[in-house]
């Protein structure tokens, strides 16, 4: 094993680690909204630094988010990163020439995101998806969602689809990155990957799906299906 392979299975066998720790965690099963801005905060928190320690963080951006952007360039227009985390989808979106806002619950992922990358052209911000600043409602050319939706249970989760569509301008697009799951199964999460029936509430929310893209991300024996969906406001 080589220098580079055997940094990748300590970074992994950290986040194996993490994720047993924050099982446990108050709030890892969803449940109010409060109790989310405290689980985030507290898996930040406890992470003292390393970025294995939060699970969701790869430290590189999502490779079906690149894909799509290498045939679809911003070119001025804007775009925001929901559930920004640690940074590296905002960058990817702003490296494609979107001019980026990045936004998460919580200030401590914000804060690290700045840290990572000081001199970005991102404008990272807190803010809660279900009480986004007034002007940015309807103003955005493209919406990029990856893992927020799939993360939030019960009520939470029924809410997120408006919150995330009313961020879409007119002809403007949402981009949606998650796991998904057979209408019939029953997933125990969190995550609680997508139903395609949960999927398809974004038509009735003024917007037209113009493209899905299913694939699969292999993770040790495991095969776990995701879809890239692609979205056009019409109304």
């Amino acid at each position: 094993m080589n220098g580079a392979d055997a940094d990748k299975r300590d970074f992994m066998d950290r986040r194996d680690a993490a994720r047993e720790r924050l099982d446990g965690l108050f709030g890892a099963k969803g449940g109010e909204r409060e109790d989310r801005s405290a689980w985030f905060d507290a898996v930040y928190e406890t992470a003292g630094g390393d970025a294995a320690a939060v699970p969701w963080a790869d430290l590189a951006p999502k490779t079906e988010l690149v894909d799509w952007l290498e045939a679809h360039p911003g070119e001025g227009m804007r775009a925001v990163d929901v559930g920004c985390g640690l940074g590296d989808n905002a960058e990817a979106l702003a490296a494609a020439g979107y001019r980026t806002t990045g936004f998460d619950l919580s200030p401590k992922a914000v804060d690290w995101a700045r840290q990572r990358f000081p001199e970005s052209a991102v404008e990272y911000r807190a803010a809660d998806l279900f009480d986004l600043p007034g002007e940015w409602l309807g103003g955005f050319d493209l919406v990029h969602e990856c893992y927020t939706l799939q993360a939030l249970s019960g009520d939470l989760r029924e809410r997120a689809f408006a919150a995330v569509a009313s961020l879409v301008a007119p002809g403007g697009k949402l981009l949606v990155l998650t796991r998904t799951a057979p209408e019939e199964s029953v997933p125990d999460g969190p995550p609680w990957p997508l139903k395609p029936s949960e999927l398809d509430r974004f038509s009735s929310l003024g917007l037209e799906r113009i493209d899905r893209h299913p694939y699969e991300i292999r993770k040790g024996e495991r095969v776990i299906a995701h879809v890239r969906d692609l979205w056009r406001r019409t109304a």
